[in-house]
């Protein structure tokens, strides 16, 4: 009875010891596994990006005056040459009852000064036809001794006086027909320039073939020298202005191969850049910081139909490859930890992690480049926490 007893005791202790034993022995932690593989891999820089016309013209008064209605809308195809708007010289300001009575008045005082200097001019003409007839007369009687020098002089002296007298009083005349002429325009310049009526007009003309991309001004109106009428360009030059931050574009040289989606269509369209401008920029971001960037200009590479329903100043996506390869060795970047002064991954051997070096390359956003390290195949820990150390046992996490 007391052997069974102390059987018992010591088959329990024993059960008890193993579920104490088994109860602190390390469990395998579940991880995400990933694979090691090869495949096609391209770094890219992304910003977003805005379409221009690159043949662009700005048509401009060219002088001062009043244009008139133009009738072109947004989108019309013009011709080189065709007239695209028409200046008239600048209208007179409109006279008021008051204003319009006196030059009436002003009008008909100036058309009596004109006859009254025409009759001057007429009494001068006779004055100085009657002195040289005096003349003629004292000259055929000092040859006969009739009359003194001193008097054949006073003739030839009155003679003069009256031819001058006679030339005055016609520039006096001709001084009210101008002065008539003044007040007549004065009277009668703000009647003749109307809306659509007669009038002296410059036809502004365009300088190539090409659509009207934006209407400075439509209605009529006074209009400065030089300002803006309207815009035209080509659509078919349609080209992509992007934004870089400065240490983006010393990646990237003309000719790179640029990407665009999310620009409204089904079908990824391609480009090449043209030129990176030399100069860059200060811009203030959203959140305040300021950045320096520069300019970026892009040609589309795919086929005019597949972007023709893009036009100026539409947003686009644009991703800059950068650098890029058709097998390269990779892993997920949240796979990857500092180790020291270089990279490391926790590979799973037998059940265990193991940590393993690993050489990095190019970097893709959550993808990177092996160099050295691994081999196609292996399994490694995705995004590995405290709990995973060199020899932990791991399993498979359950999807």
């Amino acid at each position: 009875m007391q052997t069974r007893a102390r059987i018992g005791i010591t088959l329990l202790a024993l059960a008890v010891a193993g579920g104490l034993v088994y109860g602190f022995l390390p469990r395998a932690v579940p991880v995400e596994l990933v694979p090691v593989a090869r495949g096609p891999l391209s770094v890219t820089v992304e910003e977003e990006g805005k379409t221009r016309v690159r043949e662009r013209y700005v048509v401009s008064a060219p002088m001062t005056g009043y244009v008139r209605r133009i009738d072109l809308r947004v989108g019309d195809a013009v011709k080189a040459g065709q007239v695209v708007a028409a200046i008239e010289p600048s209208r007179a300001v409109a006279l008021d009852p008051r204003s319009r009575a006196q030059a009436t008045a002003q009008v008909k005082a100036a058309d009596a000064a004109v006859a009254a200097a025409r009759e001057s001019a007429r009494a001068a003409a006779a004055q100085a036809e009657l002195a040289r007839q005096e003349l003629e007369r004292s000259e055929t009687l000092r040859k006969s001794n009739f009359i003194a020098e001193q008097a054949l002089d006073r003739a030839r002296t009155e003679v003069a006086r009256s031819q001058a007298a006679r030339l005055a009083a016609e520039h006096a005349a001709n001084v009210a027909r101008f002065e008539l002429d003044v007040a007549r325009a004065a009277l009668a310049r703000t009647a003749g320039l109307q809306a659509g009526g007669p009038g002296e007009t410059i036809d502004v003309r365009a300088p190539v073939d090409a659509q009207v991309l934006k209407l400075a001004r439509e209605s009529e109106g006074a209009v400065q020298a030089g300002q803006s009428l309207l815009e035209i360009g080509n659509p078919e030059t349609l080209e992509v202005e992007v934004e870089v931050l400065s240490t983006q574009a010393v990646k990237i040289a003309p000719g790179s191969r640029v990407l665009f989606d999310r620009w409204g269509g089904d079908t990824l369209l391609q480009g090449a850049v043209r030129i990176v401008e030399p100069t860059g920029f200060t811009k203030v971001s959203a959140l305040g910081v300021e950045e320096q960037r520069v300019r970026v200009i892009v040609d589309f590479t795919s086929n005019r139909d597949q972007w023709r329903r893009l036009g100026d100043g539409y947003r686009v996506e644009a991703r800059f490859v950068i650098w890029e390869g058709a097998e390269v060795l990779q892993i997920p970047a949240g796979a990857l930890f500092r180790d020291r002064d270089g990279w490391a991954v926790y590979a799973v051997e037998a059940g265990r992690a193991r940590m393993k070096a690993v050489q990095i390359g190019q970097r893709a956003g959550l993808v990177a480049e092996v160099k050295a390290g691994l081999a196609v195949g292996e399994s490694i820990v995705n995004h590995p926490d405290d709990k995973i150390r060199d020899g932990v046992k791991v399993k498979p996490r359950a999807p």
